[in-house]
């Protein structure tokens, strides 16, 4: 008889051709200043969480690799782009992007890395005023959309 495992967490991509499960413990939950991680994730960080890799399946598609020094290469789908892993080759852990988790909420940072490369705007991103998303598409575009963003599940 087949033994099946209740996933502790699932996530993919974007548009949903590239999707995982998680088994395992997450461990170090944290988000990366480095230039690298800030060019890779098109942003201010890159907020990540390790898994062991054994504990890691894709369950639908693969992501493609890019390898982006001499020992890390990093996972995103290649049809949407979604950065999805980071991974030391000589390391049993593989970080995965927290926002491609379908419950982000789940997982806190507790660390910083890469320090050097803050970017100074960082600090004061909790000072900005704020909207909701609704609030900033005028009523009549609101009708019109329709998302194309894969839900967070399966």
């Amino acid at each position: 008889m087949a033994m099946t495992r209740t996933p502790r967490a699932t996530g993919g991509c974007q548009c949903g051709a590239v999707r995982y499960a998680v088994y395992g413990a997450f461990d170090n939950p944290h988000i990366c200043h480095c230039r690298m991680c800030q060019k890779a994730f098109g942003n201010y960080f890159a907020a990540l969480v390790g898994v062991t890799r054994s504990d890691l399946e894709w369950t639908k598609g693969k992501p493609s690799f890019f390898r982006s020094s001499s020992i890390v290469e990093r996972g995103f789908c290649p049809t949407c782009g979604t950065p999805l892993t980071f991974a030391y080759d000589t390391k049993d852990k593989i970080g995965l992007s927290i926002g491609s988790l379908d419950h982000p909420e789940a997982v806190t940072p507790e660390q910083q890395y890469g320090l050097e490369s803050a970017l100074p705007a960082f600090a004061h991103l909790h000072e900005l005023p704020g909207s909701r998303t609704e609030d900033d598409i005028p009523a009549d575009v609101r009708q019109k959309l329709k998302s194309l963003q894969h839900p967070d599940h399966d």
